[in-house]
């Protein structure tokens, strides 16, 4: 096969990626309260207007319950978003609610702090905090 013909074989990473679902394990000092911060500086996703590329860091914080999130696992749900056409106030919001369907933790926000593009800066910070 010659290198003009174009060809689109599944990579085992795009597999992966397209799986993305976000793993999580037992919390290993359950009923101690302590901070997980988690940093994703390679965030992307597309315009739902534009089709433009958006790019940013997501920060995930949050105070575990009885699980917690795999770190290969959430790396590869982020990278899931790279060709999805969402705004930055749905995709902020879909990392929390998805966080909270995961592992239901006490407490837990995701700040979505977007590279400027049109010289506008966008930042979205979403929170939640488990009933008591």
């Amino acid at each position: 096969m010659s290198h003009t013909q174009e060809t689109h074989d599944v990579k085992y990473g795009e597999r992966l990626i397209e799986e993305g679902n976000l793993i999580t394990f037992p919390n290993p000092r359950p009923g101690r309260r302590y901070t997980i911060t988690i940093t994703l500086p390679e965030f992307t996703c597309k315009c739902p207007f534009s089709g433009y590329p958006d790019f940013g860091t997501i920060y995930v914080t949050y105070i575990p319950d009885q699980r917690v999130v795999e770190l290969k696992a959430i790396k590869l749900y982020i990278n899931s978003y790279r060709d999805r056409y969402i705004s930055h106030e749905e995709a902020t919001n879909q990392i929390l609610d998805d966080l909270v369907a995961a592992c239901d933790p006490l407490e837990v926000t995701v700040k979505a702090d977007y590279t400027p593009r049109g010289n506008v800066h966008t930042v979205v910070e979403v929170t939640h905090a488990k009933a008591v």
